[in-house]
């Protein structure tokens, strides 16, 4: 204490001190909370978000294994890499990428929109390397081009991450996170849309009818394009290569598994009949059970018809069989007939569903329209199906990927998926279509082959 203060002044002295304090910890406090520069930054994996779009789609050339060391390593000057994010509302960003350059350096260009950047690169760690600042304009997905210009080394680059960073207040950025669970695999497929149907409750039905027309244009590789979905199985058809289409009835084993080969004897599917061409066989990996598939060149814009039946045989296990043709066709063509064991049911879980098998081919848009739903009772009456409730895989229902879409329009319902489209539907949504009762299935089931 100084000599001649009192204690009262020495007090006063303190409670100014601590006065100042606060104000100036609240004035800090205000300062981080309405400061706009503050960024937020996400790292945008290459592995799980990007895929080759030029000068042909094809597989990402990755190496190292593991989440931790994917990387898209590449050499080739005509190689064009396209990485995907989604944005919740519009947005300033910085974008960097997290790579390396194993030898030399490197000139890689980037494109945004209508903006080009370019960037030399060098160093054998990996580092953010700044690009540039974008504006994006509205909410939706947003597509960044990688491509290499020139290199001194073997590589142009070895890239893990794209760095996005935004000082837009409350900003969101949407994209697959991680390999959790071969996210990066599932996430590069893109997400699956299904329309269940409402059939009628106070009836068994034996038989569902439904017709397909796929748009041209939207039949990319990969696409599997579901008619008959029912509890045990499904029936479609499928674009497999430039060169090969198949339609493909499938029935699950009543036994758990995604090895065909851990099927026991008495659970395994029984081929009973098949159509003239159809190959007969076993899937696995997505559950297990007996496979049947026709080579057959459909081709989009043209209107095809699926025909299921689902009958205990009355010995403990059910028939399922699956007929296919185009809808003005006068002949149906068997496809296969199925015995699953274990199993007393009709009909029951009628859906349809779009879905992509290949993930260099996830981000090219496919659309269906699936028209003319029927289903038929044991009793020999048809019944029409003409609401559906719409739904979504984990891909789309968890956001890892937003490009799904489903809905009806006059006399149909369409799915839509792939593409990073900026057009979502909710899930759970509910559907109807106009009748088409002028097209009921006409034909004599004692006729079928």
């Amino acid at each position: 204490m100084h000599s001649g203060a009192t204690l009262s002044d020495c007090l006063m002295r303190m409670a100014f001190k601590l006065s100042n304090l606060v104000l100036l910890v609240l004035s800090c406090l205000q300062l981080y909370v309405s400061n706009p520069a503050i960024a937020s930054q996400w790292a945008i994996p290459l592995a799980g978000n990007s895929f080759r779009t030029s000068p042909s789609v094809g597989r990402l050339p990755m190496i190292g294994t593991g989440e931790s060391e994917s990387l898209l390593a590449w050499k080739d000057s005509a190689e064009v890499f396209s990485i995907y994010f989604h944005v919740d509302r519009a947005a300033e960003i910085e974008l960097s990428l997290n790579a390396r350059v194993p030898q030399g350096r490197s000139h890689l260009k980037f494109v945004f929109d209508k903006q080009t950047f370019k960037k030399e690169l060098d160093g054998t760690e990996l580092r953010e390397h700044a690009i540039g600042r974008i504006a994006v304009a509205e909410a939706g997905y947003c597509r960044v081009d990688l491509q290499g210009l020139k290199k001194s080394g073997v590589l142009f680059a070895e890239v893990k991450d794209l760095i996005v960073a935004s000082e837009t207040n409350g900003v969101t950025v949407s994209f697959v996170k991680s390999n959790e669970g071969s996210m990066f695999y599932w996430g590069r497929r893109g997400p699956s849309v299904h329309l269940r149907y409402e059939v009628p409750k106070d009836q068994q039905c034996e038989y569902a009818y439904s017709e397909i027309t796929v748009p041209q244009g939207y039949d990319p590789i990969g696409s599997y394009f579901m008619a008959n979905g029912f509890s045990q199985g499904y029936f479609g058809i499928q674009v497999n290569s430039e060169t090969e289409r198949r339609v493909l009835f499938s029935v699950w084993s009543p036994y758990q598994t995604d090895n065909p080969k851990d099927i026991p004897p008495d659970q395994k599917i029984i081929a009973l009949d098949h159509g003239p061409e159809v190959q007969l066989g076993e899937f696995g990996n997505e559950g297990s059970g007996g496979q049947s598939f026709l080579r057959y060149p459909w081709k989009a814009g043209v209107r095809y018809r699926f025909l299921t039946q689902i009958k205990p045989d009355g010995k403990g296990n059910t028939i399922y069989s699956a007929w296919f043709s185009e809808a003005d066709a006068k002949q149906w063509r068997l496809v296969a007939k199925f015995q699953r064991p274990k199993t007393d049911t009709y009909l029951s879980g009628f859906h349809s569903f779009l879905e992509n098998f290949d993930p260099s081919h996830g981000h090219l848009e496919r659309r269906g329209h699936y028209s003319n739903q029927w289903v038929r009772g044991v009793n020999g009456t048809w019944f029409e199906c003409t609401a559906s409730r719409f739904s979504v895989d984990p891909t789309g229902g968890n956001h890892h990927r937003l490009d799904f879409s489903g809905g009806s329009v006059d006399d149909y319902f369409y799915l839509r998926n792939g593409g990073f489209f900026n057009e979502p539907v909710e899930i759970g949504a509910r559907f109807s279509r106009d009748t088409a009762s002028q097209r009921m299935p006409m034909f004599d089931i004692q006729l079928l082959p």
